[in-house]
C-alpha cells in the first residue's frame, strides 16, 4: 500500500514548474502571434513562414518572449519562483529550438 505524501510543498515543485513552463510557451506563441498580427499584413502562419524563409525567425521569437518578461515579473511578485523557473526554462527551450531550425 503506498501512502500519499501529505506535505505541503513536497511534490507541487514539478507541477508548478510544468504550470510555469506551459505559461511561458503561451506567452511566447501569444507574443509572437500578435506581432505577426499587428506589424505584418499577413495571418499568423504565413506570417511564421515568411520569417523563416528571411532568416528571421529567431527575431520572431525574440520579440514574442517579450511577454515572458512580463509574466515573469508578475510570478515573482506574487512569490511564485518555481513557475517562473519554468518560464525561464520555456525561453531556453525556445531557444534552442530556434537555433536548430
Amino acid at each position: 500500500m503506498q501512502h500519499k505524501n501529505l506535505t505541503p510543498g513536497i511534490g507541487m515543485n514539478k507541477t508548478d514548474l510544468f504550470i510555469g513552463f506551459l505559461l511561458g510557451l503561451l506567452a511566447s506563441f501569444l507574443g509572437c502571434y500578435l506581432f505577426i498580427v499587428s506589424a505584418t499584413q499577413y495571418n499568423f502562419i504565413s506570417g511564421v513562414q515568411i520569417m523563416k524563409s528571411q532568416g528571421s525567425l529567431g527575431k520572431l521569437v525574440t520579440l514574442g518572449s517579450i511577454l515572458d518578461l512580463i509574466l515573469f515579473a508578475i510570478l515573482l511578485k506574487s512569490n511564485k519562483e518555481v513557475m517562473a523557473r519554468g518560464v525561464v526554462l520555456s525561453v531556453i527551450i525556445l531557444t534552442i529550438i530556434t537555433v536548430f531550425l
